[in-house]
């Protein structure tokens, strides 16, 4: 992506000023806390593939809150199959209405 904004070879980190976590040269810097990804709102042909992709970038020692329109006991499953004991997770509201869980990564 940088390679197409002419930012080749430029990255900034966070304790430069960077994207809290990740290396770009945006200037944004994460909030603290978690970020929050409100899979209600991800169409169900890719949210699956969304929340995936989001775990992948969490760190260690940072973590992801995820906003479901269900108790996502699937997903769970599948997140323990691809990362085995990589994440700890809690709920942080059991419905009716949304399941929003702490994903923690040790």
């Amino acid at each position: 992506m940088h390679d197409l904004l002419g930012e080749e070879g430029h990255h900034t980190t966070a304790a430069e000023g960077g994207c809290g976590g990740h290396e770009c040269s945006c200037g944004e810097v994460d909030a603290p806390g978690y970020p929050e990804l409100d899979g209600r709102v991800v169409p169900h042909a890719i949210r699956h593939a969304t929340i995936f992709g989001a775990l992948e970038a969490v760190g260690p020692g940072a973590g992801l809150v995820l906003v479901a329109p269900h108790d996502p006991l699937p997903l769970l499953a599948q997140v323990e199959q691809r990362n085995p004991g990589v994440f700890e997770v809690s709920y942080l509201e059991r419905g009716p209405e949304s399941w929003p869980l702490r994903f923690a990564r040790g």
